[in-house]
């Protein structure tokens, strides 16, 4: 069999693509640009764009293939308003109807699917279990929950689909929102945080999500869907404080009454000046934490880094980035 990983030259897709070359699988990388990947003799890339149907062609899918699909738009780059909707849904959600669809003529009937725990919205379950209640705050959580929908259609076609659902994704080589975050710190600037900071705010390592996606494999694609997020996470201002000692930074904490900022975000977003997404900004003081007891329990996984190491990784690869070094998260 062979490994395709749709969306494989991004952040999870190349640990993903490491994990499985050092288990001696084969692996197609398919995504709309070739960047950071390196030779190895059981790697295939094929440029294909999600979506654009046609280009799904050139993936020769066979019934016993494994697929997984890490393609997708995220909260990073900020989009205004209107635009939303025409930045998430074309990858998001016709992505993965374009996938489905040519892993149908294929006969290809296994699909590892990543969304987000962002479908659920505000937190009313701590922890919150699989079944907890979905109301996403934005386009970014709506084209993924449309997502999970069309994927438990599909499976009454036949397709094995295990979909992972995981909290704000960090570790080395990963930015994004964070970028805002380490300027302060290397600027020795006041670090605001939304609220007081004393609520935990979940993560979940790369090398972790990889790993969940090689267990849906080893067990076989169950059709169901399951949380992801970091065991024991800190309280924020905890993390963040830890973060700011390791950096060597001047910079120190700010607590802020959080209905009041999220007023201010909301009409800042509202006339076309985002500081934040709404989904980010609305839930920031929440306690955030996920129950991934299903996971463990179904496919023995377990997550093996902390989040207060992940958020020091990732600041450390910024340095090095800004300084000119090279950023390798993986051995692709």
């Amino acid at each position: 069999m062979r490994h395709f990983i749709i969306g494989g030259d991004g952040f999870v897709g190349r640990q993903l693509a490491h994990d499985l070359l050092a288990a001696g699988e084969k692996v197609v990388v398919a995504d709309i640009a070739r960047d950071n990947l390196r030779p190895h003799p059981n790697l295939t890339f094929t440029p294909i764009d999600i979506r654009r149907r046609e280009t799904l062609d050139a993936l020769d899918f066979g019934p016993g293939d494994a697929v997984y699909n890490m393609a997708a738009k995220m909260l990073s780059p900020i989009q205004i308003r209107r635009n939303r909707r025409e930045f998430f849904w074309p990858v998001n959600f016709h992505g993965v109807e374009n996938l489905l669809d040519r892993m149908d003529k294929a006969g290809a009937r296994h699909l590892v699917q990543f969304t987000t725990d962002m479908i659920y919205g505000h937190t009313h379950d701590i922890p919150k279990p699989e079944s907890a209640r979905k109301e996403p705050l934005g386009e970014y959580g709506r084209s993924k929950l449309a997502t999970e929908e069309l994927c438990i259609k599909a499976r009454e076609r036949g397709f094995n689909i295990t979909i992972f659902r995981p909290r704000l994704i960090i570790g080395p080589g990963r930015l994004g929102i964070l970028v805002k975050l380490f300027k302060l710190i290397d600027m020795n600037l006041p670090v605001p945080m939304i609220g007081t900071g004393r609520n935990p705010y979940q993560f979940i390592s790369v090398f972790d999500c990889a790993s969940a996606a090689a267990a849906a494999w080893r067990g076989g694609f169950p059709n169901k869907e399951y949380n992801l997020g970091s065991d024991s996470p800190p309280p924020i201002r905890r993390l963040l404080g830890d973060l700011i000692a390791e950096a060597g930074s001047k910079s120190f904490l700010i607590p802020t009454p959080a209905p009041l900022v999220k007023l201010t975000l909301t009409i800042l977003d509202a006339v076309n000046m985002p500081v934040m997404d709404p989904e980010q900004y609305l839930i920031a003081d929440e306690t955030c934490i996920l129950d991934t007891s299903a996971l463990r329990r179904d496919l023995g996984w377990e997550p093996r880094h902390r989040d207060e190491d992940m958020l020091k990784a990732a600041y450390r690869e910024y340095r090095a980035a800004k300084n000119g070094s090279a950023v390798t998260i993986n051995a692709v």
